[in-house]
Protein backbone atom coordinates (compact mmCIF):
# COMPACT_ATOMS: atom_id res chain seq x y z
CA UNK A 1 0.00 0.00 0.00
CA UNK A 2 1.07 3.54 -0.71
CA UNK A 3 0.46 6.79 0.74
CA UNK A 4 1.08 10.58 -0.77
CA UNK A 5 0.78 13.58 1.11
CA UNK A 6 0.90 16.66 -0.71
CA UNK A 7 1.86 19.94 0.98
CA UNK A 8 2.47 23.65 -0.15
CA UNK A 9 -0.85 24.55 -1.43
CA UNK A 10 -2.02 27.70 -1.15
CA UNK A 11 -2.90 31.30 -2.36
CA UNK A 12 -0.15 33.26 -4.57
CA UNK A 13 -0.34 36.28 -6.86
CA UNK A 14 0.05 35.78 -10.37
CA UNK A 15 3.60 36.15 -11.33
CA UNK A 16 4.73 34.66 -8.09
CA UNK A 17 6.03 31.55 -7.60
CA UNK A 18 5.21 28.40 -5.16
CA UNK A 19 6.42 24.89 -4.99
CA UNK A 20 4.55 21.60 -4.23
CA UNK A 21 5.67 18.82 -2.48
CA UNK A 22 4.25 15.16 -2.65
CA UNK A 23 6.17 12.18 -0.23
CA UNK A 24 5.31 8.84 -1.08
CA UNK A 25 5.55 6.37 1.97
CA UNK A 26 4.68 2.22 1.96
CA UNK A 27 5.34 -0.24 -0.50
CA UNK A 28 7.41 1.76 -3.12
CA UNK A 29 9.31 0.27 -6.00
CA UNK A 30 12.50 1.57 -7.17
CA UNK A 31 10.77 2.14 -10.85
CA UNK A 32 8.06 4.48 -10.83
CA UNK A 33 6.73 7.91 -12.31
CA UNK A 34 5.47 10.55 -10.54
CA UNK A 35 3.49 13.02 -11.50
CA UNK A 36 0.82 16.08 -10.55
CA UNK A 37 -2.57 16.39 -11.59
CA UNK A 38 -5.05 19.16 -11.16
CA UNK A 39 -8.96 20.15 -10.77
CA UNK A 40 -10.79 23.14 -11.31
CA UNK A 41 -14.38 23.68 -10.54
CA UNK A 42 -16.71 22.19 -13.13
CA UNK A 43 -13.70 20.76 -14.78
CA UNK A 44 -12.62 16.99 -15.02
CA UNK A 45 -8.99 16.37 -13.41
CA UNK A 46 -5.93 17.03 -15.85
CA UNK A 47 -2.78 16.60 -16.51
CA UNK A 48 0.14 18.56 -15.44
CA UNK A 49 3.68 17.18 -15.48
CA UNK A 50 5.55 13.61 -14.56
CA UNK A 51 8.66 12.74 -13.78
CA UNK A 52 10.12 9.08 -14.16
CA UNK A 53 12.28 7.50 -11.51
CA UNK A 54 15.39 7.84 -14.50
CA UNK A 55 14.62 11.32 -14.20
CA UNK A 56 12.60 11.88 -17.26
CA UNK A 57 10.57 15.25 -17.38
CA UNK A 58 7.00 15.96 -19.43
CA UNK A 59 4.96 18.79 -19.13
CA UNK A 60 1.08 19.85 -20.31
CA UNK A 61 1.62 22.47 -23.07
CA UNK A 62 -0.41 24.75 -20.46
CA UNK A 63 2.20 24.90 -18.32
CA UNK A 64 5.34 24.44 -20.08
CA UNK A 65 8.44 26.50 -19.30
CA UNK A 66 6.65 28.00 -16.38
CA UNK A 67 6.59 24.71 -14.10
CA UNK A 68 9.30 22.49 -13.32
CA UNK A 69 8.93 19.48 -11.47
CA UNK A 70 12.09 16.85 -9.74
CA UNK A 71 12.00 14.30 -7.34
CA UNK A 72 14.35 13.36 -4.68
CA UNK A 73 14.35 9.06 -4.87
CA UNK A 74 16.38 8.91 -1.94
CA UNK A 75 13.36 10.81 0.35
CA UNK A 76 10.33 9.31 -2.05
CA UNK A 77 9.31 13.02 -2.86
CA UNK A 78 8.26 14.60 -6.31
CA UNK A 79 8.41 18.56 -6.12
CA UNK A 80 6.70 20.82 -8.69
CA UNK A 81 8.13 24.20 -8.94
CA UNK A 82 5.18 26.81 -10.19
CA UNK A 83 6.95 30.08 -11.28
CA UNK A 84 4.54 32.94 -12.90
CA UNK A 85 1.61 31.15 -12.38
CA UNK A 86 -1.75 32.48 -13.84
CA UNK A 87 -5.39 32.41 -12.38
CA UNK A 88 -5.90 29.62 -14.74
CA UNK A 89 -3.70 27.87 -13.24
CA UNK A 90 -6.20 27.71 -9.54
CA UNK A 91 -7.33 24.70 -8.83
CA UNK A 92 -6.47 21.53 -6.71
CA UNK A 93 -3.27 19.65 -7.15
CA UNK A 94 -3.12 16.09 -6.82
CA UNK A 95 -0.18 13.84 -7.14
CA UNK A 96 0.09 10.52 -8.45
CA UNK A 97 2.19 7.36 -7.95
CA UNK A 98 2.76 4.65 -10.67
CA UNK A 99 4.19 1.78 -10.70
CA UNK A 100 4.00 -1.60 -11.51
CA UNK A 101 0.71 -0.98 -13.37
CA UNK A 102 -1.19 0.54 -10.21
CA UNK A 103 -1.77 4.14 -9.34
CA UNK A 104 -2.11 5.92 -6.13
CA UNK A 105 -2.81 10.02 -5.66
CA UNK A 106 -2.83 12.07 -3.35
CA UNK A 107 -5.94 13.65 -1.11
CA UNK A 108 -5.18 17.02 -3.22
CA UNK A 109 -3.83 20.87 -2.06
CA UNK A 110 -5.62 23.75 -3.24
CA UNK A 111 -3.44 26.52 -5.05
CA UNK A 112 -5.46 29.80 -5.62
CA UNK A 113 -3.46 32.46 -7.96
CA UNK A 114 -5.25 36.14 -7.29
CA UNK A 115 -4.69 38.49 -10.31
Amino acid sequence: QVQLVESGGGLVQAGGSLRLSCAASGSISSINDMGWYRQAPGNQREFVARVTSSGTTIFDASVKGRFTISRDNAKNTVYMQMNSPKPEDTAVYYCKLEQMGYESWGQGTQVTVSS
